[in-house]
């Protein structure tokens, strides 16, 4: 099973798995226990991307020995670092003695910054705060859009859907010369090359940001991969798929549904509607679009189709 099919399937069936456990597993779920103080410290939650400079190295490892309950020693690793992800990890070493003040302080100095909004929303939840913490999580989607820190707070704010966020699946790789190099050389590369005006490298170049969860500027290079292919089918469906919103879905269905008819036989058009379909919870729609694309044959995604339609019989096979 290749690489990209892994990522498939991985995203689609923790889609569908969600769908059956989410309401009972939210951070915010409802019932009696809705009033007590969540147990443990807030998270600590680092955005880097494909970075290895040494600040990108302090802050992932103060991020393990936090989640491993070592708390004084994540903040005694970030000492020295100075960005927002390293103060706001300081502040969050110390918690609960004084960690909400600097939090809210940092988030009055830095309105826009989706690190400190995001943790700030966090820390707001833990000291019972719940209001406060959606408006916090509000605040980190909207000022901050382009990034983790957002998409992390939508999971939070829209609890319905499944974490994260669909993502295109083109029907063509990068090729060895690229996914052989490290990540962040990767990156360069595929964004060299999407300034060449090739639609092929704009997508797998939307596509790469997307995974590093940069949404905003996958979606930019999407349009602009569509707008100079508007008669290529896989243009518009990642064009439609990259406007998927938790609070907007149907700005990515609006433009993907009309697609079928376009382009009645396009197995990306069929695969993607099944994949939005899941994120939504209209398991047997999605199914029966997933079961279309199949009949493409002649298409790479008529066989991811099928994998995933094996995959989602399974997870929703009683226990």
């Amino acid at each position: 099973m290749s690489r990209r099919t892994r990522l498939i399937l991985v995203a689609a069936v923790a889609a569908v798995a969600a769908l059956g456990v989410i309401g009972g597993a939210a951070l915010l779920g409802g019932g009696d226990e809705a009033d007590a103080l969540p147990k443990g410290v807030p998270p600590f939650v680092v955005d880097l991307g494909v970075r290895t400079d040494p600040e990108a190295v302090a802050l992932r490892r103060a991020a393990r020995v936090y989640q491993a309950g070592e708390r004084a020693r994540a903040g005694q690793v970030l000492v020295g670092h100075p960005s927002l992800q390293a103060q706001v990890g300081r502040a969050l070493a110390s918690w609960p003695d004084g960690s909400l003040d600097r939090l809210e302080s940092m988030a009055r100095d830095h309105p826009s910054s989706g690190a400190v909004l995001f943790h700030l929303g966090l820390a707001r939840f833990w000291n019972g705060d719940q209001n406060g913490a959606l408006a916090a999580w509000r605040q980190a989607s909207s000022r901050d859009p382009d990034s983790g820190y957002a998409i992390r707070s939508n999971d939070l704010l829209f609890r319905q859907f499944p974490p994260g966020l669909p993502s295109f699946i083109p029907s063509f790789e990068a090729g060895r010369g690229v996914t052989s190099l490290p990540p962040e050389r990767q990156l360069a590369v595929l964004q060299s090359r999407a300034r060449s005006g090739d639609v092929r490298a704009k997508l797998l170049y939307g596509l790469a940001l997307q995974r590093i969860e940069r949404p905003i500027s996958a979606r930019r290079q999407y349009s602009a991969a569509a707008q100079l292919a508007p008669r290529s089918a896989e243009a518009l469906v990642a064009d439609a798929v990259g406007r998927f919103e938790k609070g907007h879905p149907e700005r990515a269905f609006s433009r993907l549904g009309p697609l079928t008819r376009r382009f009645p036989r396009a197995a990306t058009v069929r695969f993607h509607l099944g994949l939005l379909l899941l994120w939504l919870g209209r398991v047997d729609e999605a199914k029966q679009q997933l079961r279309i694309a199949t009949g493409r044959k002649k298409s790479p995604l008529a066989r991811e189709a099928q994998r995933l339609l094996s995959r989602l019989e399974d997870v929703r096979k009683p226990q």
